[in-house]
């Protein structure tokens, strides 16, 4: 049963990355479900930068977000909103919360916190605030300190549970006296990471929040928060960790690469996609399906609980399978990008091209590679020249380049010439074709000769068969 069906509820998702480094593959499974869910509903998806981390957060750092999104295709309906523009709406909400007795001030220094969670951890017991500076009734505050600049706490409940039904973990309660009263905003005024959520999520009517589990600690805070804001939290589903080849969590840390990377290397946006979401979600055994099959799909009941892991292999096969069945013209384009970046203009012919040797090829780069030879000089290995164009074969090479000199430049009329000449020498198929190709592309492994003849230009396969 889709998960709106109960209510008519209009969906609202959002990704809300922190700019503190580039945006890697698990990151982006983050955006993908999130904005997944909000085209399969006909809902919005929001983008939202979290930049309050003022020392770590960078522009370049959201240049590759929004890079790397655009690239994937994954369009944003609002925003991207910055929490450091929201700052003065966050303060705002800070006064409404004080004013109803949801927050108080909190002049513990940090030495003196220090020292407390030195005397509670030697005496076993769990880290956490004590409460020296909550209000309740009857009870005497210390003494205000002079100078110092309070922090504030909300005021946690301290009874009762705090617990949701997660989409991917199921239900999960938590004690409301397992948690201490969080610091919502700093001596200097500036509201914290989990208070701005609140507020963001509030302002931007999210509907369903699809995040890593790493937040599932934060959720119970953020539920007490909505609550003494008079809201309702909304569902929420916390993906599990996408792991790296070795197996540990991927992070930039342990080597994980920019999203636009895999651009870079030649690797297709839908094959990206296909790929991304089948780490952590499923339909049935299908592994490679188009953007609009995966969005007519999607749902929240079929995201995995066990964490995924990243494979190289695999996802140069999916891009594979994806570039086998992209069209010939859509494909040209971005093998032509790649032939620009080595400073190599390509022409007309390049879609026929794609479509000879899109096969033998896991990325635009490999395709890339075999377009090359079509436009470029080729320089033959010494020793596939050694193995293949030897003395023996070199009459029926003169003799293959005097039939092209003068055949209509067609396959089948290259054809043509080409068994005329095996028939002339006495020679079988291989013993011509291989050292034809060395010459003509460089390595002795190519589709049809004939067809890889008819897309080369024939001055050029006459002067690289004339180096025989």
């Amino acid at each position: 049963m889709p998960e709106n069906s109960t209510s008519p509820q209009h969906v609202r998702t959002r990704f809300a990355p922190s700019p503190t480094g580039f945006i890697h593959l698990g990151n982006i499974r983050s955006a993908l479900y999130p904005w997944a869910f909000a085209r399969s509903r006909q809902g919005d998806f929001i983008l939202r930068i979290e930049d309050t981390d003022l020392e770590r957060s960078t522009q370049a750092a959201v240049d590759v977000i929004l890079e790397g999104m655009a690239w994937l295709g994954l369009d944003h309906d609002e925003g991207p909103y910055y929490q450091m523009q929201r700052m003065a709406r966050y303060k705002q909400v800070l006064a409404e919360l004080q004013a109803a007795g949801h927050v108080y001030p909190c002049y513990m220094s940090v030495a003196e916190l220090d020292a407390l969670r030195e005397r509670q951890m030697a005496a076993k017991q769990k880290p956490r605030y004590d409460g020296t500076w909550r209000p309740e009734p009857g009870k005497t505050l210390p003494p205000m300190p002079e100078g110092v600049l309070p922090v504030l706490r909300f005021r946690n409940p301290q009874d009762g549970v705090v617990a949701w039904d997660d989409k991917v973990k199921g239900r999960i309660e938590i004690r409301n006296d397992e948690l201490d009263d969080l610091v919502i905003a700093r001596p200097d005024g500036t509201p914290t990471y989990n208070f701005c959520v609140v507020v963001d999520d509030i302002d931007m009517r999210i509907t369903h929040v699809i995040r890593g589990d790493d937040h599932v600690n934060n959720t119970p805070r953020q539920i007490n928060i909505f609550r003494a804001l008079g809201h309702e939290p909304p569902v929420y589903a916390h993906l599990p960790t996408v792991l790296n080849e070795q197996g540990e969590k991927m992070s930039k840390r342990n080597g994980a690469k920019p999203v636009t990377q895999y651009r870079d290397e030649g690797f297709l946006p839908d094959a990206m996609v296909n790929y991304l979401a089948r780490l952590g979600w499923s339909h049935g055994d299908d592994e490679i399906f188009s953007r609009a099959q995966f969005l007519e799909w999607f749902d929240l009941d079929h995201l995995g609980r066990s964490a995924a892991q990243f494979d190289e292999a695999k996802l140069r096969w999916v891009n594979a399978q994806h570039l086998k069945a992209m069209d010939d013209a859509a494909l040209a384009p971005l093998v032509a990008a790649q032939l620009k970046a080595r400073g190599i203009e390509a022409d007309e012919r390049l879609p026929a091209i794609c479509g000879l040797f899109k096969d033998r090829c896991d990325t635009t780069v490999a395709l890339a590679d075999w377009a090359r030879a079509f436009y470029a000089d080729v320089q033959p290995q010494p020793e596939d020249l050694a193995k293949h164009v030897t003395d023996t074969v070199k009459p029926a090479i003169a003799t293959l380049a005097g039939k092209l000199a003068g055949v209509e430049w067609r396959a089948d009329a290259i054809a043509a010439a080409i068994k005329e000449t095996l028939a002339a020498h006495g020679l079988k198929m291989p013993q011509l074709a291989m050292p034809v190709r060395v010459l003509v592309m460089g390595t002795p492994q190519t589709p049809s000769l004939d067809a890889v003849l008819a897309l080369c230009q024939r001055e050029k396969v006459l002067a690289r068969l004339s180096r025989a």
